[in-house]
């Protein structure tokens, strides 16, 4: 390995090692300020609580109607699921929120998938009921697309859980991917709060759903924005040319590689969110060190993936691949190119057949 980059390995390290720690300091902080567990729950203070606020600028429906959802969220425990269906942590979460669903629903529990989109193709009905229908969704999806529920929530965050009382006070509020079981020890409370203040007998819950948890790297490559916009303040295109907002722009071969950077080659038309490949083929490479590496696309196109100059082995293949070495994409959305045990550097090729393909961002684990 080169002594460069070995050195921003390290420096990396140090620094994802106190980001990381600042962040669980963090995320601890603001649970403990939300929830309130144990003892009677008819003493209960709730004056230091916010209500949740009301669904607002809803674009569509899904799994519900407006009528039903009014109807049946009224005296229910409710999390809210912040998400968008190109995220890999919020995709990561839904098998958790799922089985929540599953297990509590007859109890009280109503779960509302407020969808917040990242990008214009996720503004699509049909794409988001795609992916509900893949993630085995059966509780209603709301399809924020103009952000004002995110708003009124606050939110800054993909993806976020806000759970509140059969009375509407937020009693929960998690970020990101994580704290399951702490999440779903306060859905057996306030579920128990409900019945209690309700006078239902109910079998109490004590189990847990049992899932294995997705184990991160602790220091991996940042998310990679192709898009103008979304990479403001971010140094990660490589190329000399650098971004060139909504303009066509040719990018040559590198004479070098950093880590953490992407390099696109052929002519790429420089969009907001995202870059679009205007000759018939072009390629892409990036340095990143990851166990797991993931792609959000639009638009048909063969990606030939190559890492460390050879094509991609079987061992290392992600879910997504079609054939050998090989990722056919379609329909817009994520796409798992590698997927590893263990965690280590390498140098990606990407070489891209079909003009008019589109590619968002690299994500990583």
């Amino acid at each position: 390995m080169k002594s460069e980059i070995k050195t921003a390995i390290i420096l990396a390290v140090a620094i994802g090692v106190g980001i990381a720690a600042i962040s669980v300091a963090f995320s601890t902080l603001d649970q403990a300020s939300v929830v309130n567990i144990g003892g009677d729950s008819t003493q209960i203070d709730k004056s230091e609580f916010k209500k949740a606020p009301d669904l607002v600028g809803i674009a569509h429906y899904l799994n519900t109607t407006p009528e039903e959802l009014a109807q049946v969220i009224e005296g229910k425990v409710v999390l809210y699921d912040i998400w968008t269906y190109s995220c890999i942590n919020c995709i990561r979460t839904l098998p958790y929120i799922t089985a929540w669903d599953d297990k509590y629903a007859d109890q009280g529990l109503l779960i509302i998938g407020i969808h917040s989109p990242e990008f214009e193709f996720e503004k699509v009905p049909e794409n988001v009921q795609m992916s509900i229908e893949k993630h085995g969704i059966n509780y209603p999806v709301v399809m924020d697309n103009d952000m004002e529920t995110w708003q009124a929530f606050e939110n800054r965050y993909w993806p976020r859980k806000y759970i509140a009382d059969h009375e509407g006070y937020i009693r929960y509020d998690h970020i990101g991917e994580g704290g399951y079981q702490e999440t779903e020890k306060i859905i057996q409370q306030l579920i128990k709060e409900r019945s209690d203040a309700l006078g239902i007998q109910m079998n109490s819950a004590s189990s847990l759903v049992d899932i294995e948890e997705f184990e991160h790297t602790l220091f991996r490559t940042p998310e990679l924005y192709f898009g103008y916009y979304f990479a403001q303040n971010r140094n990660q295109l490589g190329s000399e040319e650098g971004f060139q907002p909504e303009k066509i722009a040719t990018y040559q071969e590198p004479d070098k590689i950093e880590l953490h950077k992407f390099y696109p080659t052929g002519t790429w038309k420089n969009h907001k969110d995202s870059m679009e490949l205007i000759s018939e083929t072009g390629e892409i490479k990036l340095l990143y060190n990851a166990k797991e590496v993931n792609i959000v696309t639009a638009n048909n196109a063969e990606l030939e993936i190559y890492l460390d100059g050879e094509p991609l082995s079987t061992q290392y293949a992600g879910h997504d691949i079609t054939s050998e070495n090989i990722l056919s994409v379609s329909e817009p959305g994520l796409y798992n190119i590698v997927t590893s045990e263990d965690s280590a550097s390498n140098i990606m090729e990407i070489k891209v057949k079909g003009k008019g393909f589109q590619i968002f961002t690299f994500t990583f684990g």
